[in-house]
């Protein structure tokens, strides 16, 4: 999903530009390292260099693929987890995050497992939904105002990896690898009342 480390062309300002709109329609100020992930660019600086080993152990793998599960679980249209969601954080955390962004994910990872455990008697990932749905609902109240948390790391790179994923281009959005005619400013209802991807 994440393409490797590209140079800064027209394709990937038109993609960063994309992202910037969905992210004021989502309410969500993109991190930097998110960002470039999403866009291609080459990993930031004081990164580890991209590497194919997953950078998460089997441990802190479950618990991000349950949090992107309840942040976008199947419906009608793919979940999370049919998009591949949790590999691309994976690939994020190694590649693209910095040092300080990678500790406060992890030790976020690991402080969700342990009040799951003090709260809800088991680890994250075995809990029942509404069980997770509490936790996480505590964890995004203590989030706001202030800063980069491992819940506004988490809520990010799931919603980045899930609308740049190619699962979700070509069947939740509308996919066109060659369009055609340019219609400017039709009303959305007449193409379906979904938006398009490239």
């Amino acid at each position: 999903m994440l393409s490797s480390a590209l140079p800064h062309t027209t394709d990937s300002l038109t993609r960063r530009e994309a992202l910037r709109r969905a992210a004021l329609l989502l309410g969500v100020a993109f991190t930097p390292s998110i960002l470039a992930a999403a866009t291609g660019a080459a990993p930031t600086a004081g990164t580890a260099p991209v590497a194919p080993a997953p950078a998460l152990i089997a441990a802190e793998r479950a618990v991000v693929a349950a949090v992107a599960e309840r942040l976008l679980p199947r419906t009608d249209t793919p979940g999370a987890l049919d998009a591949g969601v949790p590999e691309f954080i994976d690939r994020l955390v190694g590649a693209y995050f910095t040092d300080a962004e990678r500790r406060t994910f992890r030790e976020g990872v690991a402080a969700l497992d342990r009040e799951s455990g003090s709260r809800a008697g088991g680890p994250f990932a075995s809990r029942k939904p509404e069980q997770q749905d509490t936790l996480l609902a505590s964890l995004a109240e203590d989030a706001v105002g202030r800063g980069t948390t491992f819940y506004s790391l988490v809520r990010e790179a799931t919603i980045v990896g899930y609308f740049t994923s190619e699962l979700v281009g070509k069947t939740v959005l509308h996919y066109d690898p060659v369009p055609g005619r340019f219609d400017a400013c039709i009303p959305i209802s007449e193409v379906g009342n979904v938006a398009w991807t490239r």
